[in-house]
């Protein structure tokens, strides 16, 4: 009996590692099971929310762009024809009928020279806000790859609690089996049998509920991953290796320095700042070179006029000036901007902060979670061989008649119960971990 169930224990791990999914994909390989990588690598290309930050990052360029451009000049050509028919003042105070038509073109060109250093400061403040958009980008990134790491682990995890759920309606059935028998050379009352009967009933209802949670948990997966749902997707169990745990302390030093959530909440904080020097420009004086080009010709009905060439060449005009705006009282609206400004950027010193302590939580949280998965795995594979060294016993003293069903299926639930423990714990261990380690390396 004993080596019955270790065998049985055996093949139906194999035979849950091997289970095919209910999903398929999109723009991959469909008919080859999915690693870890290749599902983290696929939601980063095709997650909604990623590709939204991508654009707002592309949206920053612009910006920036368009913030260098404005020290560039105007330049902008211009034409009119204009008609006057009827009674009309003349020369000499008099009315008179008299038809008119005038033409004129020209350009004009406006230079920049000193704009209150909003240009510069505009430019800075773009420039500080699109590394904020780049980094939070990549802390979407960092966001949807735990997401993926979580729900393959889950889809795992759920895969061999099928196998567990099936090994023990195996064990029920054989053990169904052998008490027809036993019954039948009247070793054992009939109530025996009901029990087993019962017993794999109960683990028939267990096999399909934990069918279901593979199911949904696949589900779950490829709902992040984007990709539609029928019967090819799989995914590959993890390699097995031990990963080390690294200390409370390395994760968030390293995370102060490099994580993406933190640098984005601290760049902000630098872009509020230079959004109050953009603000208080409007105290300064703005100066501006002009220059234009033109000529123009007129004619009147009655009159002798000079032709269109000869106007067009002697009404030749050109200009040059300087303009200077200097701000004396524009109704507090500098004034107001500033503040506002400034309102901003003590928000943006709150938010840092804040991120700042959600962080250390989290990676504390995850760390505190993987000690005691940790702890607990190692209680369980303690548990796992106690209880399978008195589930044997048990067998064997029930055969002998010497313990009743009840004493039976108790001991084999105990063992049962202690394998999907340690299966549990072993994976919860290695999600925190591999969260640890993903906030240890970004």
């Amino acid at each position: 009996m004993k080596k019955y169930i270790l065998l049985l224990l055996m093949l139906f791990s194999l035979k849950a590692y091997t289970q095919p999914s209910s999903c398929s994909l999109q723009d991959a390989t469909k008919d080859s099971p999915w690693t870890l990588d290749s599902c983290i690598s696929y939601a980063l290309t095709h997650n909604v929310e990623v590709r939204q930050r991508i654009n707002a990052a592309r949206q920053g360029e612009l910006a920036v762009r368009e913030a260098k451009d404005r020290v560039l000049p105007n330049l902008s050509g211009y034409g009119s024809e204009n008609f006057s028919f009827g009674r009309g003042l003349t020369a000499d105070n008099t009315y008179a009928n008299r038809n008119t038509s005038s033409f004129s073109v020209g350009a004009q060109l406006s230079v920049p020279l000193f704009q209150g250093l909003r240009v510069v400061r505009s430019i800075k403040y773009s420039e500080t806000s699109l590394k904020a958009l780049v980094e939070q980008s990549e802390a979407t990134k960092d966001d949807v790859a735990i997401n993926v790491m979580a729900a393959y682990l889950q889809a795992l995890y759920s895969r061999e609690a099928l196998g567990v759920a099936r090994m023990s309606l195996g064990v029920s059935q054989e053990e169904l089996r052998r008490r027809e028998q036993l019954l039948e050379a009247g070793k054992i009352p009939e109530l025996d049998l009901f029990e087993a009967r019962a017993q794999v009933s109960r683990d028939e209802l267990t096999v399909v509920n934990a069918q279901n949670d593979s199911v949904m948990a696949l589900l779950d997966l490829a709902n992040i991953l984007d990709i539609e749902c029928d019967s090819s997707f799989d995914i590959l169990p993890l390699r097995q290796q031990e990963l080390p745990m690294p200390s409370l302390e390395e994760v968030w030093n390293n995370m102060q320095m490099a994580n993406h959530s933190l640098r984005a909440a601290a760049i902000r904080k630098q872009a509020a700042g230079e959004n109050v020097d953009l603000a208080k420009s409007g105290y300064l004086p703005t100066l501006s070179f002009n220059a234009g080009i033109g000529t123009n010709y007129y004619k009147t009905s009655g009159f002798a006029n000079e032709g269109f060439a000869g106007q067009m060449r002697h009404n030749f005009s050109k200009s040059l000036g300087f303009s200077l705006n200097i701000p004396i009282f524009d109704g507090f609206s500098t004034r107001n901007s500033v503040n506002r400004a400034k309102l901003e950027q003590l928000n943006s010193e709150l938010d840092l902060e804040n991120t700042r302590q959600q962080l250390y939580k989290t990676v504390s949280t995850a760390h505190a979670q993987a000690i005691a998965a940790e702890a607990k795995e190692k209680a369980s594979q303690s548990a796992v061989e106690n209880t399978k060294a008195a589930f044997d016993a048990m067998t064997v003293k029930y055969d002998n008649g010497r313990a009743n069903a009840t004493e039976y299926e108790k001991a084999k639930a105990d063992y049962i119960n202690a394998v999907a423990d340690r299966l549990q714990a072993s994976y919860e261990r290695q999600l925190r971990v591999r969260i640890l380690r993903h906030y240890n390396s970004n």
